[in-house]
C-alpha cells in the first residue's frame, strides 16, 4: 500500500513536471542577419576603386589615340613638307639660244635652292643640262655641260659645297618638247635638277 501511494505520487510529480515546462520548446528561429558596416564600406570601396580603375583605362585609351593621331599629323606634314620641297628643287632654269649664260628670272630659283640646301646639309643633288636640237651632238653636248656647270658655280659662289653637287650634260638627247619651232626649242634649252641622295625627309628653309 505504501508504494502504491509513493508510484502515485512520483506520476503525478511527473504529470505537474510536464504541464508545467509547457510541452516541447519550439526550435530556435535564425537571427535576421543585420547589415555589418564594414562589409558595407568595403563593397562600396571595392566598385568606386572599379569605376576609378575602368576612368583611368579610358583616359589612357584616350591618350594614346591621341598620341597616335599626333603622330600621324606630324608625319603626313613632314611627307607635305618634303614633297613641296622636292618640288622646288626640281624647278628648272631656262637658257637663251646658244647660251650659258644665267638669265635674270632664273636667278631667284637658284636662291630658293641655296637656301634649301643650307637648310638640308646632307642633301646632294645633280644638274643636268639640256639642249635644242639644233647643232650637232657634241657641240650640243658641250654646251649643256656649260649650262649645268654655270648653275652649279652660282649655288657653289652662294656657299654650298661643291662635292654635293654633280653635274652631267645630255645635250639635244631628251627633249621636253618635242615640236620643232622656237616655242618647243625654248623649253628644251633648260637645266634639270635632281635629287641624288638625303632627300627622304626635308625641311623648309
Amino acid at each position: 500500500m505504501k508504494r502504491l501511494t509513493l508510484l502515485a505520487l512520483a506520476v503525478v510529480a511527473g504529470a505537474v513536471t510536464a504541464a508545467a515546462c509547457g510541452g516541447p520548446k519550439p526550435p530556435p528561429q535564425a537571427p535576421t542577419p543585420q547589415p555589418n558596416a564594414d562589409s558595407a564600406a568595403a563593397a562600396e570601396r571595392a566598385r568606386q576603386d572599379s569605376m576609378d580603375a575602368a576612368n583611368r583605362a579610358a583616359q589612357a585609351a584616350e591618350a594614346e589615340r591621341a598620341r597616335r593621331q599626333q603622330e600621324a599629323d606630324a608625319a603626313a606634314g613632314a611627307q607635305r613638307t618634303t614633297e613641296e620641297v622636292r618640288a622646288m628643287l626640281a624647278a628648272m632654269i631656262h637658257f637663251d639660244y646658244d647660251k650659258a649664260v644665267l638669265r635674270g628670272d632664273d636667278v631667284g630659283t637658284l636662291d630658293q635652292k641655296v637656301a634649301t640646301l643650307q637648310a638640308n646639309p646632307n642633301l646632294r643633288i645633280r644638274i643636268s643640262g639640256h639642249c635644242d636640237e639644233r647643232g650637232s651632238d657634241e657641240y650640243n653636248l658641250a654646251l649643256g655641260n656649260r649650262r649645268a656647270t654655270a648653275a652649279k658655280q652660282y649655288l657653289v659662289s652662294h656657299g654650298i659645297d661643291a662635292g654635293r653637287i654633280e653635274t652631267t650634260s645630255y645635250g639635244e638627247e631628251r627633249p621636253l618638247a618635242q615640236g620643232h619651232d622656237e616655242s618647243a626649242w625654248a623649253q628644251n634649252r633648260r637645266d634639270e635638277f635632281e635629287i641624288i641622295s638625303g632627300g627622304d625627309a626635308l625641311k623648309k628653309p
